[in-house]
């Protein structure tokens, strides 16, 4: 069998670059803290013989994405629980580790990666030396994009399929050698806006696309470009009439069809009725201001502001969907 050996472009990612280096450190607490202020707090522990962490980290934003390339001198184990506001994908470039998602085990090497959706729990263990490329994608912006792409809220958070073959996919491959590439020949395109922008979207739709999720289905048939005029019509309304109240009726008057119509369509394109597409908007919307202005409005006044008026079964459905409670997101905002 036909071993697969990294691109020699991936194996110098960013090691050349001295402004992009986050932290070069052999002190514990130290490399726990800067880790910590890239992604997220954790606990950090070495084992084995060695216990010289020797670390370093690499950072280079681009927009709502960071590409990173940490390694670990010695061997270590990191507990961060659960990621909760990001995803993380994992490209060995040397060594190997383990992964716990929710009590399943994940092998990494140069062939397997993995992406950790925010709402798994997580330890993880990783060789002596072990060195790696690390994609972080925050979660609004990446469930925003899956939300456009099929046309609707998501019902359900966004899951992907843990194990990533990350160099068999060409893909993938080359939008990752695009994107090193770029990083090192041209760094300072990486701070234009609209380059940011552009390659922000390239790494969400190569990811989208190549990466089993539970919307690959839905993503594959694109179905907004397939529904009627009248589907469409009543969604645009309620995006940007979300505050106001809505009735069925009204919805199926504006559109010029009748309410079993209505019905109907939004079953066979949209997989939900028309009241349960309104809440996922506004779910989102309360999760937005929460993210962006809980500071200023408590949950029920944000909440109500956007239509709900019975604050259990909204905090439930908030919860089923961001893996978290409205309280819970505006306490960790708050402390930001």
């Amino acid at each position: 069998m036909t071993r697969t050996i990294v691109s020699p472009l991936l194996r110098s990612a960013l090691l050349k670059d001295p402004s992009r280096l986050v932290f070069c450190s052999q002190d514990l607490d130290e490399v726990r803290d800067q880790v910590s202020a890239v992604f997220k707090p954790h606990r950090l522990k070495t084992f084995g013989k060695t216990k010289v962490i020797d670390s370093r980290l690499h950072h280079v934003p681009i927009g709502k994405i960071s590409l990173n390339r940490l390694r670990y001198g010695a061997a270590v184990q990191i507990e961060p629980e659960c990621l909760e506001q990001f995803f993380l994908i994992q490209m060995p470039l040397q060594g190997e580790g383990e992964i716990q998602c929710d009590g399943e085990r994940i092998e990494l090497n140069h062939r397997l990666g993995a992406i950790l959706n925010p709402a798994q729990t997580l330890v993880m263990r990783y060789s002596q030396g072990c060195d790696q490329l690390m994609l972080r994608i925050e979660r609004e912006t990446l469930e925003q994009a899956c939300c456009r792409i099929i046309g609707r809220p998501l019902p359900q958070p966004l899951v992907f399929e843990n194990r990533l073959r990350w160099q068999q996919d060409a893909s993938w491959m080359n939008m990752l050698l695009y994107l090193v590439r770029l990083q090192k020949e041209s760094p300072e395109g990486l701070q234009e806006p609209l380059i940011a922008q552009q390659l922000e979207q390239l790494i969400i739709s190569t990811l989208l696309c190549v990466q089993p999720n539970n919307y690959s289905d839905a993503l594959r048939q694109n179905d907004r470009r397939l529904a009627p005029r009248h589907i469409k019509r009543v969604e645009q309304h309620m995006a940007e009439h979300a505050r106001e109240p809505m009735a069925p009726a009204q919805l199926a008057q504006l559109a010029g069809v009748s309410l079993r119509t209505l019905y109907a369509g939004f079953r066979e394109f949209r997989n939900q009725s028309p009241m349960e597409y309104l809440r996922q908007i506004r779910l989102q919307n309360v999760r937005h201001d929460l993210l962006h202005n809980g500071q200023t409005k408590t949950v029920t006044e944000l909440a109500m502001g956007w239509g709900f008026s019975h604050m259990g079964r909204f905090s439930r459905d908030y919860r089923l969907l961001y893996g978290e409670s409205p309280s819970e997101t505006k306490r960790r905002t708050s402390r930001l």
